[in-house]
């Protein structure tokens, strides 16, 4: 799989997940479509959405519901898309949202695989491939980014790494979406910066591409140790997004 493909492969996910076209990710210009959450979405997603905002550096794609799009519009054409995603302009945007009942929620930064620098890395641990069967005793604190008790259908595969017996790290994958795996990753506390973190997230993006699947990693843009370890890893940013959903829904999530 070529990284041509790859990209390619993701922008045609992002236009299922929101409902425009995999082209309008090339425009020079931002553009306003309907919100659809497509059949084929990416499964981690949860209506109620107001707006998606979704730019792989050369535009923005804002998908809105009828209510938000007057304010989306006028949002997307005062400011050059990538101060769309800065907070002081984003203070505008909620502003003029929250007579709507509708917020910012979430903002994340997506990484894809370079097939350029991706490779193998070593580490001075054991590493083993795991399947879905393998995952049952795993669903534990410590093993929260790499495994989802709540989707535990969608964790398909996985990398730990071993010290004598015991599992010291671990990255999984869930099958979110037809073509596309996520990668999320942990290490104990006392094992980390030792180069665990990469060496599984690199084997089990090269295992992901073995299964003719697309690797993805994703992270918020404060937790500078993913970011390092997903671009130590072969991985390099690919997209944005930027979610808006109701005020009450986003009050749920802080009590």
């Amino acid at each position: 799989m070529t990284n041509e493909e790859i990209i390619r492969i993701a922008m045609k996910q992002s236009a299922k997940d929101i409902g425009c076209r995999a082209e309008d990710f090339f425009r020079d210009d931002n553009i306003v479509v309907p919100f659809v959450l497509g059949s084929d979405a990416k499964r981690y997603y949860k209506l109620p959405i107001g707006c998606n905002f979704i730019s792989y550096g050369n535009n923005v794609v804002a998908a809105s519901t009828d209510e938000c799009i007057k304010v989306i519009e006028d949002y997307i054409s005062k400011f050059e898309f990538y101060h769309c995603f800065e907070t002081p302009n984003m203070r505008w945007l909620n502003e003029h949202l929250e007579p709507l009942g509708m917020t910012v929620c979430f903002m994340a930064e997506y990484y894809l695989p370079d097939i350029n620098l991706l490779h193998e890395i070593n580490c001075q641990y054991e590493l083993q491939v795991l399947e879905q069967t393998d995952f049952s005793e795993l669903y534990l604190p410590e093993w929260s980014n790499a495994l989802c008790r709540d989707r535990k259908r969608l964790d398909v595969l996985g990398v730990g790494a071993y010290d004598g017996d015991k599992l010291i790290g671990l990255s999984g994958c869930s099958a979110d979406a037809n073509e596309m795996w996520q990668i999320g990753v942990d290490v104990l506390p006392e094992y980390r910066r030792k180069g665990i973190a990469s060496a599984i997230t690199s084997r089990l993006a090269l295992e992901i591409l073995k299964r003719n699947k697309v690797p993805f990693y994703c992270s918020a843009w404060s937790n500078i140790r993913s970011a390092r370890n997903a671009i130590k890893s072969g991985f390099i940013p690919a997209w944005i997004e930027m979610t808006v959903k109701p005020i009450e829904v986003v009050n749920e999530m802080n009590v």
